[in-house]
């Protein structure tokens, strides 16, 4: 059953790998090659380091490994248990990206206010204390061994629904961002709306919205459910129709 499944999923897994890898490229590519797009000349190599590294941990660490975790289920081998521990661990590391990434705007020279005044700012730290209470929900309701499993049941599809929404939030936030970004360049550094920069940051944002897509199709769409997947379902409302 689960080769099956695997092997009818295997080209959108190689699409989202392939688009996940261009959008890691192009980030980085970015941060190393533009690097006075980010600051001004006035600021320290050290801010320098903050600004680039902002933008790389947001996109690489908290968007890109959170889409492979929510992959998981549908092609890691191997027990249930094995592949929630999987998923929760890589959970954790785009947690710990996404609040490193925050922390790196908090360098500033013009302090922690300064950082924190669009839409775009807003959005981050809304997307990470959702993501967190979800990493916490998560490990609360499928790791604790008090829980009752009806209870756990219950709890499945809104933490399905909150890690997917939490997901396209945070490639939302990465959008606006990016807009804010190619905005400031094109209003303060006169740069061109057809320049090598503003193309890469087109692309950058284009990709991301390929590679969510593909995730969140994955992560739904009935025609890559295994059978296995299906019968457990169908016990699961079993369960809860005969209390």
């Amino acid at each position: 059953m689960a080769a099956a499944s695997s092997s009818s999923i295997f080209p959108l897994l190689l699409f989202a790998r392939i688009s996940g890898l261009a959008v890691a490229l192009l980030v980085l590519f970015w941060a190393l090659t533009f690097k006075s797009s980010f600051l001004s000349h006035s600021l320290s190599q050290q801010d320098l380091i903050y600004a680039a590294l902002h933008p790389l941990f947001m996109v690489i660490g908290f968007i890109l490994i959170s889409g492979e975790a929510i992959l998981v289920h549908r092609w890691l081998g191997g027990s249930s248990s094995f592949k929630k521990f999987v998923h929760l661990g890589l959970q954790g590391v785009a947690l710990a990206s996404g609040i490193f990434g925050i922390w790196t705007k908090f360098q500033g020279k013009d302090g922690i206010v300064a950082n924190f005044y669009s839409l775009h700012s807003w959005m981050g730290l809304i997307c990470v204390f959702l993501f967190g209470a979800q990493w916490l929900i998560g490990f609360l309701s499928f790791w604790h061994r008090g829980e009752v499993r009806t209870a756990r049941i219950r709890i499945l599809p809104w933490h399905i629904f909150l890690g997917l929404y939490t997901y396209a939030l945070a490639v939302a936030t990465a959008e606006t961002g990016l807009l804010e970004k190619l905005t400031f360049l094109q209003t303060n550094r006169n740069v061109s709306k057809r320049s090598g920069e503003a193309m890469l940051v087109n692309s950058l944002g284009l990709g991301l919205a390929i590679v969510s897509g593909i995730v969140i199709m994955a992560a739904v769409s009935p025609k890559y459910q295994s059978l296995q997947t299906k019968l457990i379902m169908y016990s699961h409302a079993k369960c809860l129709s005969s209390e």
